[in-house]
């Protein structure tokens, strides 16, 4: 039983998080906090009070109970000894993680800190668990009831920035986000200076749980715990984690900020680091603790109803004949450079930007389920030219922003996708990759392509509901997040092409 919920457990998490995550430029770094987690969270649900059930079913305790120990005694060194499983049980993790490819925690000191606390917090729940169940089947019923609203809800296997906000203030009840958050912090975070409450919270539920545990302990199986004394201990659990999730409450830790998230996920599956990320967005998020709304950001103008005859397209630029067009350029770009103090743009982007910021490699394959790109000729997607001569007459493909235009038209290969739609998804991004050269000369692309990689939480989502004119089935949209998340791998796998970077 150790064996399995010490070992073989964590690691099959392990390899489920790798295979989930497989895309991202630095393996399972930004998951070990997670899989850390359910390393302790196993033990303590299930390896640590099944032993000691079994134990007690089989006479073991009422043994011990004869010599001359004190009970508290015989309890800590239990204890202490399955934190020597859970911490061989970390090692393991964080060794088969950096064969796979993680790096060193950033803090590695401070990560088994971390760990040790993370462990005292679920081991004192592992004895109240065993000091409820009777028998062995019990704690795998109770641990059950535990283990898995930790996982959903608890923000140990599903992301706190994906969960409604009621799931969100829950959680703060819950240990496993302080684990989460004390593990992450000494991986890829700035060290245990960040995770001091959690730090805190995890001690409080710890030492309750060992102070209700050690009071109802029971020596024998023939004890029920309907029939024990000193039931009111439980209490002391539960006022524990009641008391952490007040605090957290009225501190405010409880928001998560979304875009952060959204930055964070897309930069997993693109490769993009955000060291480019404009300093207003993070001020959006610092200052108010709330989820970016782009409804309440400063909007592009509304959308032009689209015509009922199709107007003449506008003049197409040559790929690199600056000043021929008013798209070029001389037209998009100022005829200055702005001056040192003003805020980035995405004409201020240089190559290097794009070097430092962005990896071309580990990208979703161009025929997986994830950004498709289609190969060959435009005119072998069903579908695609239809798009393709729709694009120029589409209201969202006329705004007068560059940047929020080219984004309007990577959402149609990102709706396409995420709507999995198989004539089209293929060669939409074809579609849409013709357009813009024939729109957008090359250098202006590349400079905006990479602006909407780096922002893709920037401008709005209007164009989301004028698809159907652009030969997008009639359908529910996707999803605003998903498709900005969509839009900018797009906008790497495009951009690569340009480079040369990406064949294609």
């Amino acid at each position: 039983m150790a064996l399995f919920y010490g070992y073989l457990f964590p690691s099959i998490f392990l390899a489920a998080f790798w295979a989930l995550y497989r895309y991202e430029q630095v393996p399972l770094a930004r998951h070990m906090g997670e899989l850390l987690t359910v390393t302790a969270l196993g033990g303590a649900c299930f390896g640590l009070p099944t032993a000691l059930v079994s134990e007690r079913e089989r006479g073991v305790w009422r043994r011990y109970r004869l010599t001359p120990i004190a009970p508290a005694s015989l309890i800590a060194s239990t204890v202490l000894a399955r934190y020597l499983l859970l911490l061989s049980a970390g090692f393991l993790q964080v060794a088969l993680a950096m064969l796979i490819g993680m790096p060193l925690p950033a803090h590695p000191l401070d990560l088994f800190l971390a760990f040790s606390f993370v462990c005292f917090a679920f081991l004192g729940l592992g004895l109240v668990i065993a000091s409820l169940a009777d028998n062995v089947p019990a704690v795998q019923a109770l641990g059950q009831c535990i283990f898995l609203p930790m996982l959903v809800i608890g923000g140990v296997a599903v992301r706190l920035a994906s969960l409604p906000s009621w799931a969100q203030h829950l959680s703060a009840f819950f240990p496993g986000r302080y684990a989460v958050d004390a593990i992450q912090s000494t991986v890829t975070g700035e060290g245990l200076g960040t995770g001091v409450f959690s730090l805190f919270a995890l001690l409080l539920i710890g030492a309750a749980g060992c102070i209700a545990g050690t009071k109802l302990f029971r020596w024998d199986s023939q004890q029920r715990f309907y029939a024990s004394d000193g039931k009111g201990w439980l209490a002391v659990a539960l006022a524990a984690w009641l008391v952490v999730g007040a605090a957290a409450e009225a501190r405010g830790l409880v928001a998560t900020s979304t875009l952060s998230r959204a930055e964070e996920d897309t930069g997993a599956l693109t490769g993009i680091t955000f060291r480019d990320r404009p300093a207003a967005a993070a001020t959006r998020v610092a200052s108010s603790g709330e989820p970016y709304d782009s409804a309440a950001a400063p909007q592009a103008p509304p959308l032009p109803a689209p015509a009922d005859s199709a107007p003449a397209a506008a003049p197409p630029a040559p790929p690199l004949a600056p000043g021929s067009s008013a798209t070029s350029p001389a037209a998009v770009e100022p005829a200055v450079a702005p001056p040192a103090s003003a805020e980035r743009t995405w004409r201020d982007v240089t190559m290097q930007d794009i070097e430092l910021n962005l990896v071309f490699v580990g990208l979703p394959p161009d025929d997986g389920v994830v950004a498709p790109i289609g190969e060959g000729r435009l005119a072998s997607f069903e579908g695609a030219e239809c798009i393709l001569a729709r694009l120029p007459q589409w209201a969202p493909g006329k705004v007068s922003d560059p940047v929020q235009r080219v984004r309007n038209y990577l959402f149609v290969a990102a709706a396409m996708d995420l709507l999995q739609i198989p004539e089209l998804e293929q060669g939409a991004p074809l579609a849409v990759f013709e357009q813009l050269r024939t729109e957008f000369p090359k250098d202006a692309l590349i400079k905006i392509l990479y602006w909407i990689a780096t922002h893709p939480t920037e401008g709005d989502n209007q164009a989301l509901d004028h698809l159907p004119a652009a030969c997008l089935p009639a359908a529910a949209p996707p999803q605003p997040a998903e498709a900005r998340d969509r839009s900018s791998i797009y906008a790497v796998k495009l951009l690569g092409r340009l480079l040369g970077k990406i064949p294609g």
